[in-house]
């Protein structure tokens, strides 16, 4: 059996997450020290300021249809990453527990077939994070930078349209404001798309598990231990991935529930806002650049979700007969009263 460790596939993005105050380091939970009042200036100082100005906003601008509409889309996002944020610094010690749980012998992979299979999913969600991680930072990137564009025709302009209780037109409160509405948008995109990839990583942590058991059962009859006992072991790692599963999902249903209420709002809008401008303009670029995070965000879930199911689908049907060579290996785990298609219940 190799030894592999699954965290260190996670390290840019936890090390991501510890630069955002997100997580601990090693195996600590949030204590009354330096790193939680860390985390309490960036996201509530810093995040939470940022969405409460853009709020108030609201209140100023409701009679205008385009102000308002540039707002509710901008800010229904953000509001949703602060409660992703909140889930997700409640269940940090959970998450850190399944982390911790993949370093147990059955999610090892047992030869080097396995572990090249490993390594080419693992490497897949690299990509994709990579990927991820590039298109919201581009996005950041013109979202902060246009409005300066603008400002060389003598009109200070923000990223966002905010209420402050003081004129953020006049320096230096206006460069100070702008600077912070900067930080502001980096830290909630930084922080969606690192709690949304790691999610997406044990979407991949379950992909594996179910290869490394379909590979383990069709190879019952091979190596030293006897069939029962490399069986017993199969319906031992089944059951481990179900408890994998079942806690991921007790972790994300709520953000993924609302990423996709608050996303079916966000494009909705974005499109109602593409109708406002020229689509050619530099509001209109910042809108669809924007549409472009949004939907990719949704799409990767999709896809990773949709993995899951096809991987499950190889064990055992929906409604149907088991896969013929492992007629056996099904009758023994239902004979034990262990359902294998329960895992459809983490993407269902």
């Amino acid at each position: 059996m190799l030894t592999l460790n699954w965290k260190y596939t996670l390290r840019k993005n936890i090390l991501m997450l510890q630069l955002l105050g997100l997580w601990p380091k090693e195996e600590k939970v949030y204590k009354l020290n330096l790193y939680s009042t860390y985390t309490f200036i960036t996201t509530v100082v810093i995040m939470g300021g940022h969405n409460l100005f853009q709020i108030l906003n609201i209140c100023f601008v409701y009679k205008d249809l385009k102000a308002l509409a540039t707002t509710i889309f901008i800010t229904s996002t953000e509001v949703l990453v602060s409660a992703k944020i909140y889930f997700f610094t409640q269940n940090i010690d959970t998450l850190k527990k399944l982390l911790r749980s993949l370093n147990q012998d059955s999610f090892q992979p047992k030869n080097e077939k396995q572990l090249e299979l490993v390594n080419s999913i693992l490497n897949f969600w690299k990509i994709v994070y990579g990927w991820f991680l590039f298109i919201v930072a581009l996005t950041v990137i013109i979202w902060g930078i246009i409005p300066l564009l603008a400002n060389s025709t003598g009109v200070k302009q923000l990223p966002f349209s905010a209420w402050y209780p003081y004129d953020s037109t006049v320096s230096p409160f206006y460069e100070l404001t702008y600077l912070y509405q900067v930080v502001g948008m980096w830290y909630i995109s930084m922080s969606n798309v690192n709690i949304g990839t790691l999610f997406y990583a044990l979407l991949t942590y379950v992909v594996v598990q179910c290869d490394i058991l379909c590979d383990n059962c069709k190879n019952l009859t091979i190596g030293q231990s006897s069939y029962n006992q490399r069986l017993t072991s199969c319906i031992k790692h089944h059951k481990e991935i179900l408890s994998f599963a079942q806690n991921s999902n007790e972790v994300f249903e709520m953000v993924i529930l609302g990423q996709f209420i608050t996303s079916t709002i966000v494009i909705a809008t974005t499109l109602f806002m593409l109708t406002l401008v020229d689509p050619l303009s530099k509001e209109g670029i910042i809108i669809a650049m924007y549409a472009v995070a949004i939907i990719t965000e949704i799409f990767i879930y999709c896809w990773f979700g949709n993995q899951v199911h096809i991987k499950v689908s190889y064990f055992v049907i929906k409604n149907q007969k088991p896969i013929s060579s492992l007629n056996g290996i099904v009758s023994y785990l239902r004979s034990h009263k262990v359902r294998v298609d329960t895992v459809l219940k983490f993407v269902g």
